[in-house]
């Protein structure tokens, strides 16, 4: 990856974003056209063709720029474009991610605008703009998509490319920036949420699952962040962990495997992440029960018999800064 490559990616971001906004738009303009005295009849006859429509118009000239964007990149490289075929554009139009049709995945903002309206007891303004909202995130998630699916096509029908680095556009999730500057194969799927803004960067790796030398640091960007920011993005007790010097991707990672357990006398929030076979959390505490005596030095038999916790319960069981960094350590989050 090369500083010529990166301006490529984050011009192609930008015409997409640019797709997804004139899509936006004219979503916009066929939704002001629901009647809400008619919602079944208005919907059928009126709105729904109009943003299917206009949904898949946007798809397709999301998924239209692929080969161009992966030949820009490689050729930023400095490397040969070997593509086996195009990208066809009309291939990544007219359904959604899930693959059911557009027109059943828009259906869901009238329902919701109805449920506003009727069971909420909302104004038919904010009815109206309740379903736009749902509306609107969903096609601009689609829009992105396809334009997503059909990189990811074109990178794996060329065979210059074996992967791709994730190119994180903040400002953005917590998720998304540990993910920021990764190495992927060819064939890993692109791991998005609505409205997500992250795009492949084609790319010839010599490893995979690496952080590419000279990408996007989510350290630096942290620490660039003001202190609301940061316990926006990462939650209090994830931003307080990461200035303590917990590491940020095991601080993001633990929230996926929340769950509640009794332990220590009481009630607390845990983690499975990191806690199988195969996990850090796991391995450490595996040697600390091997350094004690109380498994062989193979580790066999050992069992997990404490939970991980979250960083906010450690900050809440802690009886002080000095306790918390002790429990940062002991359950992974600091080395």
């Amino acid at each position: 990856m090369t500083a010529e490559s990166v301006e490529v990616a984050l011009a192609y971001y930008v015409r997409q974003q640019r797709t997804v906004r004139r899509t936006v738009d004219q979503v916009q303009a066929v939704w002001r056209q629901l009647d809400l005295r008619n919602l079944d009849a208005s919907w059928q006859y009126v709105v729904s063709g109009g943003l299917v429509s206009a949904v898949s118009a946007g798809q397709r000239e999301a998924a239209a720029h692929s080969d161009a964007y992966v030949a820009a990149v490689l050729a930023a490289d400095g490397l040969d474009s070997d593509p086996a075929g195009s990208v066809e554009p009309l291939a990544f139009a007219g359904a959604a991610s899930d693959g059911r049709p557009l027109k059943s995945l828009f259906y869901e903002s009238t329902l919701e605008a109805k449920w506003l309206l009727e069971e909420v007891g909302q104004s038919d303004v904010d009815a109206m703009l309740g379903g736009l909202e749902k509306l609107l995130r969903a096609a601009s998630t689609q829009v992105a998509d396809a334009g997503r699916t059909a990189t990811g096509a074109s990178l794996a029908g060329n065979r210059t490319i074996n992967g791709y680095i994730r190119v994180v556009n903040p400002p953005a999730c917590a998720r998304c920036l540990i993910l920021a500057g990764k190495e992927f194969g060819w064939n890993a799927g692109f791991q998005r949420h609505p409205k997500c803004d992250c795009v492949h960067m084609p790319a010839r790796l010599i490893a995979r699952g690496r952080h590419h030398p000279g990408a996007f640091d989510v350290k630096t960007y942290f620490n660039g962040l003001s202190a609301a920011e940061q316990n926006r993005i990462f939650t209090q007790a994830g931003a307080q962990a990461i200035r303590d010097g917990a590491d940020i991707g095991s601080v993001v990672n633990a929230r996926r495997g929340m769950y509640t357990a009794d332990a220590y006398g009481q009630r607390v929030r845990a983690t499975r992440d990191s806690a199988t076979r195969r996990g850090a959390w796991y391995r450490q505490e595996r040697q600390r029960a091997i350094e004690r005596g109380l498994v062989p030095r193979s580790g066999r038999g050992f069992r997990l018999t404490s939970p991980r916790l979250l960083p906010e319960e450690i900050y809440r069981l802690a009886g002080s800064r000095s306790e918390a960094l002790a429990m940062l350590r002991r359950f992974g989050y600091l080395t």
